[in-house]
C-alpha cells in the first residue's frame, strides 16, 4: 500500500479527484495518509476532514520558507508518505524539501509545459491566442514548473471561450490526468532518461 501526502492551499478540487480515483480503484494500492495546507482556513482541509482523513494546517504566514518546509517534511515522514502530490499548493518548495523526496513529488500545471509556466497559465494561453492548451503532470525539481513530464492532456481553445470557460475545461482534464499520472508513477514501470519520462522496456520471456 502506497501512502500519499497531499499539499494544498485552496479548495482542493484536484485532491478530491485523487481521493475519488483511489476509492474507485483507478489508483490501486494507495491511500491518502495526510492532507496538509499552509493555510488553516483552506476549504480543502475541511473537505479532507469530512472524508475522515488526517488534515493538518501548518501555517506559512510569518515564517521562513526553510523552517516551514522542514516542518512539513517532518510531518510527511511521520505519516510514512511515499509520494507527495501538490494539489493547488501555492508555494515554491525549498531545495531541502525537494531533496527529502527526490522524484517523489508531483505537480499538475494548467498548460502544456513548457508553455505558460507560473501563475495564471490559463489566462496566459487565452491572451496569447493559442488554439490548443491543456494540462501537465510533472515531477517537481528546483525550478518552477520544470521537472520531467509524466503526462499531458490537450484542451482545444474554442472561439466562444473566455478565460473562465477555458479554465473550467482544463480543470476537468486535470482531474483525469492527475489520477492517471499517479497510478503510472506508483506502478514503478518507468525510467527517467535526461528529462524524459519513459515506460520501461518490456523484456521478452526467456525460453527454457
Amino acid at each position: 500500500m502506497h501512502n500519499l501526502g497531499i499539499l494544498l492551499s485552496g479548495r482542493g478540487s484536484n485532491f478530491l479527484a485523487i481521493a475519488d480515483a483511489i476509492a474507485s480503484g483507478k489508483i490501486p494500492d494507495a491511500r491518502i495518509a495526510v492532507v496538509i495546507s499552509n493555510l488553516a482556513d483552506a476549504p480543502g482541509l475541511a473537505a479532507a476532514r469530512d472524508r475522515g482523513l488526517n488534515a493538518i494546517a501548518i501555517e506559512s504566514r510569518g515564517r521562513k520558507r526553510q523552517e516551514h518546509d522542514a516542518e512539513i517534511v517532518a510531518t510527511l515522514q511521520a505519516h510514512h508518505v511515499d509520494l507527495v502530490c501538490l494539489a493547488g499548493y501555492m508555494r515554491l518548495l525549498s531545495p531541502g524539501f525537494i531533496q527529502a523526496f527526490p522524484q517523489r513529488i508531483l505537480n499538475i500545471h494548467p498548460s502544456l509545459l513548457p508553455a505558460f509556466p507560473g501563475l495564471d497559465a490559463q489566462l496566459q494561453a487565452f491572451e496569447h491566442g493559442v488554439q490548443v492548451t491543456g494540462c501537465t503532470v510533472h515531477f517537481v525539481d528546483e525550478q518552477l514548473d520544470h521537472g520531467p513530464i509524466i503526462l499531458q492532456r490537450p484542451v482545444p481553445v474554442f472561439p466562444s471561450d473566455d478565460p473562465h470557460t477555458l479554465a473550467d475545461r482544463i480543470l476537468e482534464q486535470e482531474h483525469i490526468a492527475y489520477a492517471e499520472a499517479i497510478a503510472r508513477v506508483l506502478s514503478g514501470n518507468y525510467q527517467i532518461i535526461g528529462r524524459r519520462y519513459l515506460p520501461k522496456a518490456r523484456t521478452a520471456p526467456t525460453k527454457a
